[in-house]
């Protein structure tokens, strides 16, 4: 006999996890220290990327 799966309609709480916060403005920012120089503007530039939905946000220095 084969396994019988059974399919169900994922809840709201799931299906929005961790991204309801992002949707009303308070993002997890964090430091990408991947990139840190702006070469055409020749200045630092502080990469900020949120955890949860991965928006970037850039500040230059």
């Amino acid at each position: 006999m084969a396994d019988i799966l059974t399919f169900r309609r994922p809840k709201a709480s799931e299906k929005h996890q961790g991204n309801t916060l992002c949707r009303r403005g308070f993002h997890k920012w964090q430091v990408d220290k991947a990139s840190v120089f702006d070469v055409k503007q020749g200045r630092l530039v502080t990469v900020h990327r949120c955890t949860r939905c991965g928006q970037v946000k850039h500040e230059l220095r």
